[in-house]
């Protein structure tokens, strides 16, 4: 790592970011030596490795002291000194022309490197990226986005509600880390995301004499070499996982630290460089709840095709053999944990219908395995939810926003029997080269901090996997979002029939824009097909119209307007109300089936209200909706008895029956995650003593 070595302590540390719990004069350090991995080729955190009194520890302070230190101390509040800081130079920095404020910003590296990231220092810094901004962008920085950028810069997950202005706030830190010479990485949700925050923030930093780069999907490989290269670079997390897993694979066999510093020598002055990345130095993840949550439930696999084997006629046997066995008798399915389980009669009778095929269903285990996957791609996997058929071939839908995944495919054959199914193309098997899961990777940032709309819910997890306190930005104006009761319905065709009439009512008459937001594509299609029959105008956003995205959610808020989209969480697009909106009563919001996390629920109503703006939301859901037959059944079944009644049951069993549902979801997320993260250390460990790593 770059960058001035001082001796302290007995340690070695380098210079840099603050170090976790540090403050004042000690603002000076990034990592000490004992905390940076041996043995790699740019630099990056070891990995935690806490023993058991450690996690002991971690678990009575995460259970007493944190949660008094929050009810009587406001972590936001410490964040203010930034303002204070930055507000000291405004006079000066207002009255400078352009060169003196890019002869300040090219004096930063150095004053930032010697003195540390003090509030003195970085108020000053702050100040002038925000009169940057403001003569490059128009925009100047809100007192709210500098507390942002100061927590940030600290290694926090900063909250901050939606339409807030996270992108603006987030180029503070990065232009600061930036100016002191470390690396940094903008990490977005989509590579649409990365590009307009790219291009957009592209003059401010200019203006600074920095350099930004972008990595999107589609790059080469010299040319992500040349992006990351840069000053800032703005990717995706999938492009920043898959780029490290390439590096530690194309540097397979280097592991020593001496044929590391000849690799490097070797590499000087090549048109076609092995490595991409120039460290893990600091992060910004934007959406970081996603990231950290809901894409953290599987590993990220780097994979390479291998010649396909004879495995045509087996998919089809084994889809067929499943077809003639018999739920509940044969096997039996657990929907809440995604779960087949073939039962020992289905199990017999699997061998008596295999008996004459030979080949592979001569083996016990090779046939029941089929057979299990089988039942999981017919059961478990359903068209337009878990993925679609788009050109002839079946792609992944990102269950959390709605998005296609068409370079990804689920493992062990799976992906072929789904394929199978649907009587497309079979696709090349892959095999595993490398894989890491996203905790993992992160973890090993020198520094890390994240931006949410929604990191409430899940901030013990978040704490504890990646070492980060959330702090809640304050709101720069009063909200005056109206929430309305959610409307339960005994059946999904009752609730798309109070739907439509809602869309009638708020848009059609009342001409407010309407954004419907539903859980899957199936469930958008047919809200589209019965706002059809009505005659009703409106745009569709889901992962068939994904190319579209920000066009449809640019019009999103124009008077009248009806929207039906995906998992609108993450989207990042703001919708601005248009002429005479807010004067109706602004956006209004439709939830039309609770999601498995109560943060995605909140992020789709924060779309409206933004930036003070007036709106509501509401949710209309049915007691058919599968997070409550999948997981709650048997109390689903006592609350449509009372509602079947006439019993009213939205007031006290109804909020009852959808916590109860939405924890049984999210604490099988926690397991799953938690599973994965275990899984991929063991692995890591396995590999590691056989000499191949991850």
């Amino acid at each position: 790592m770059s960058g001035a070595v001082a001796q302290g302590g007995g340690r070695r540390w380098h210079r840099g970011l603050l170090a976790p719990g540090s403050s004042g004069r000690r603002n000076l350090l990034l990592a000490a030596d004992d905390e940076l991995a041996a043995g790699k080729p740019y630099a990056e955190r070891l990995e935690p490795s806490p023993g058991a009194l450690d996690r002991i520890a971690e678990f009575l302070i995460a259970a007493t002291i944190r949660p008094v230190r929050g009810l009587v101390r406001n972590p936001s509040a410490s964040l203010r000194i930034i303002v204070r800081e930055a507000a000291r130079h405004e006079p000066v920095l207002r009255a400078a022309i352009d060169a003196e404020l890019a002869a300040r910003a090219s004096n930063m590296r150095a004053r930032l490197r010697h003195r540390g990231f003090t509030p003195e220092l970085v108020g000053e810094c702050f100040g002038l990226i925000s009169e940057a901004a403001f003569r490059t962008l128009g925009m100047r920085h809100y007192d709210v986005q500098m507390m942002a950028g100061w927590g940030l810069l600290q290694g926090k997950l900063v909250e901050m509600a939606t339409g807030e202005g996270k992108t603006l706030a987030a180029a503070l830190p990065a232009a600061t880390v930036a100016l002191a010479g470390y690396p940094v990485h903008v990490i977005t949700v989509n590579d649409y995301l990365a590009a307009r925050d790219a291009a957009e923030l592209e003059p401010l930093y200019r203006f600074l004499g920095l350099t930004v780069g972008t990595v999107v999907p589609g790059m080469e490989r010299p040319d992500r070499a040349v992006a990351y290269g840069r000053s800032i670079v703005y990717t995706t997390n999938k492009d920043l996982a898959f780029d490290y897993l390439r590096d530690g694979v194309a540097l397979a066999g280097w592991k020593g630290t001496l044929r590391l510093a000849v690799e490097r020598l070797r590499r000087r002055g090549s048109d076609k460089p092995d490595l991409v990345l120039r460290g893990l130095h600091f992060a910004i993840v934007d959406e970081a709840d996603s990231v950290f949550i809901d894409e953290a439930r599987t590993p990220l696999i780097l994979s390479a095709s291998v010649a396909p084997a004879e495995e045509t006629t087996v998919n089809g046997q084994a889809l067929a053999l499943a077809r003639q066995l018999v739920p509940d008798e044969h096997y039996t399915v657990d929907l809440s944990r995604r779960l087949v389980t073939l039962e020992d009669a289905g199990k017999d009778h699997l061998e008596a219908l295999s008996e004459e095929l030979g080949g592979v269903w001569t083996s016990v285990r090779t046939r029941e395995e089929l057979v299990s996957r089988a039942l999981a791609a017919l059961i478990l996997f359903r068209r337009d939810q878990q993925y679609v058929v788009a050109q002839g071939k079946v792609q992944i839908v990102d269950e959390s926003t709605g998005r296609l995944m068409p370079d990804r495919s689920w493992e062990r054959g799976l992906h072929q029997l789904v394929e199978a199914k649907e009587g497309c193309a079979p696709s090349p098997r892959r095999e595993t080269i490398a894989r890491i899961t996203y905790q993992r990777l992160f973890r090993r940032f020198l520094r890390l901090s994240g931006m949410t709309g929604t990191g409430k819910e899940v901030s013990p997890e978040i704490r504890h996997v990646y070492g980060l306190d959330i702090v809640r930005i304050p709101l720069n104006r009063p909200s005056q979002r109206r929430h309305r009761l959610p409307r339960v319905c005994l059946t999904k065709a009752e609730k798309w029939r109070l739907i439509a009439d809602t869309v009638e009512a708020v848009a059609v008459v009342a001409g407010r824009p309407i954004l419907i937001g539903t859980r899957s594509v199936a469930a958008s299609d047919e809200v589209s097909a019965i706002l059809r029959e009505r005659g009703i105008e409106h745009s569709l956003l889901n992962a068939m119209q994904d190319r579209d995205e920000a066009e449809i959610i640019a019009r999103a808020g124009q008077p009248g307007t009806v929207t039906v989209a995906t998992n609108m969480a993450g989207r990042g697009t703001d919708i601005r109300l248009g002429p005479g909106v807010a004067e109706r009563g602004g956006l209004h919001v439709m939830l039309t089936e609770y999601h498995e996390s109560r943060r995605v629920d909140r992020q789709l109503f924060g779309r409206s209200g933004r930036q003070g703006d007036p709106g509501s939301c509401e949710a209309v859901v049915s007691l058919e909706d599968e997070i409550f037959t999948t997981n709650v059944p048997r109390m689903t079944k006592a609350v449509r008895g009372l509602v079947a009644r006439g019993i009213p049951a939205a007031g006290w069993a109804f909020p009852v029956l959808r916590w109860l549902a939405q924890s049984a979801a999210e604490h099988r997320g926690v397991v799953a995650r938690k599973y994965n993260l275990r899984e991929d250390q063991r692995l890591d460990r396995v590999l590691a003593f056989s000499g191949r790593g991850e």
